[in-house]
């Protein structure tokens, strides 16, 4: 009888560009970048680079941010954390026996 692999449970983090962003926001793509820029959106976090030309956001950061960054900010960084460790890179590696 074999055991069960270890589940790795992906939560559903969408990267958008910065027309959907916007929309989805009420914010400008103006102020996207300014904040980009200004570093109150963090790279890696809330967006990434996907080359010289393509920029794509965490949309739902990006809202949690905007819902939590004054009320609730442990939550924030609660959702953070999740985001972070659900990323493939975070997973810890599973190991096989070898004979």
């Amino acid at each position: 009888m074999k055991n069960n692999p270890q589940k790795i449970i992906l939560q559903h983090y969408q990267l958008v560009n910065k027309q959907v962003a916007a929309e989805m926001t009420g914010l400008s793509p103006e102020t996207l970048k300014k904040y980009r820029l200004e570093g109150i959106l963090e790279k890696d976090i809330y967006w990434v680079v996907i080359n010289s030309r393509v920029i794509r956001y965490n949309i739902s950061l990006i809202l949690d941010w905007m819902q939590n960054k004054d009320s609730n900010p442990q939550a924030h960084i609660r959702a953070i954390e999740n985001y972070l460790s659900s990323l493939p890179s975070a997973q810890k590696k599973s190991r096989t026996n070898r004979c």
